[in-house]
């Protein structure tokens, strides 16, 4: 579709990448406003309210990424969510590891970003770990690592998606979000915000699958993802000379940049930094085992999560539900050592990364 703009200077990769500038800068707004989080959905002091948000975003990314696959815009017949060889070695380790390294870091990378444009300089070291951990995993000496288990497979046939109607499916999880909802007294404005992060997933699908693509000039169909996109943005950092920036370099740009004014605009601001040695050596391990289980799960909380779940791909849904076991695991893991300590278990103790 994007031969018939007539654009004489702007190529269709570069138009993605302003697109998912763009799309960055909404996202970062609004998940500087409601703290949107997956770990906290899971573990935080306050998860049912955050499971509501999260849950909201949800189901808007399934209703309308289906509903763009029902018209023809876009199909994932040929994306890697709907693979015949389920590398489930991969996905379920990955995913574990990436639960525990979040409940290390006290935030999935989508918040770690986040914070990172609040001011948050552990955040950012976070961030940038994460990001040399992902590409050492892709490209780097880890790579071994994901082609071994990677290898590992289980075949599915023409089983890659949650069998029966979509729209079944959406409307289960929208009555799980409702009650949910309704039980953690969620604010209807928080729910209406985290709904419109849910709809840049179909935008982002449509407008890197259809909107902008171009036979001449092909573009890959991508939604809302860190994990490529974090290690895009570094690389694209250290030799931006000799690569151009896609689309995950625009996107983590713009999340970081909406991030930065939402806190600006709200008073939100704030230079924040490790307070012990300790606490940065285990912030640094969360964010290496967060950017190798991303790699090898095939996504993060947004990737494999919000934009991935609403293709319905079984390989989406496992990715995240071992993320959620992982962190569900490390948090029980981590009172339990509290408790051998000694640790109260009825008052929590401060958590500044949130």
């Amino acid at each position: 579709m994007f031969e018939t703009f007539g654009f004489e200077t702007l190529t269709a990769p570069q138009a993605a990448l302003w697109f998912a500038l763009a799309l960055g800068l909404v996202f970062g707004a609004l998940a500087q406003v409601t703290r949107f989080c997956l770990r906290r959905a899971l573990v935080g002091s306050d998860r049912r309210a955050a499971g509501a948000v999260w849950l909201t975003a949800l189901v808007v990314a399934v209703a309308g990424t289906q509903a763009a696959a029902a018209m023809g815009w876009i199909s994932f017949a040929d994306h890697r969510f709907m693979a015949s060889e389920l590398p489930i070695l991969a996905i379920a380790a990955g995913g574990v590891l990436f639960g525990v390294g979040m409940v290390l870091t006290r935030g999935c990378v989508s918040r770690l970003t986040v914070l990172s444009g609040s001011g948050n300089l552990r955040a950012l070291m976070v961030l940038v770990v994460f990001a040399i951990a992902a590409h050492a995993t892709l490209k780097g000496v880890l790579a071994p690592v994901r082609t071994t288990l990677g290898s590992i497979t289980v075949p599915l046939g023409e089983a890659t998606a949650l069998p029966g109607s979509p729209w079944l499916w959406a409307g289960l999880l929208a009555l799980v979000t409702l009650t949910i909802a309704y039980r953690a007294g969620a604010a209807r404005g928080m729910l209406a915000l985290a709904a419109v992060i849910g709809a840049l997933v179909p935008l982002a699908w449509v407008g890197t699958g259809f909107v902008l693509y171009d036979d001449f000039d092909p573009i890959a169909m991508e939604s809302l993802s860190f994990t490529a996109p974090s290690a895009d943005a570094m690389f694209w950092l250290l030799a931006s000379t000799s690569i151009p920036a896609g689309f995950g370099t625009g996107l983590i740009g713009g999340v970081l940049g909406g991030a930065f004014l939402a806190a600006m605009a709200r008073g939100e601001f704030q230079w924040q930094s490790f307070e012990s040695p300790r606490q940065t050596g285990r912030y640094i391990s969360g964010a290496i085992l967060m950017g190798v289980g991303g790699v090898l799960a095939g996504g993060c909380t947004v990737g494999a999560g919000l934009s991935g779940v609403p293709t319905l791909s079984v390989a989406a849904i496992l990715a995240l539900s071992a993320i959620a076991a992982g962190a569900l695991a490390a948090r029980a893991v981590l009172s339990g050592s509290a408790r051998g300590f000694g640790g109260s278990t009825t008052t929590p103790a401060a958590q500044p990364a949130e």
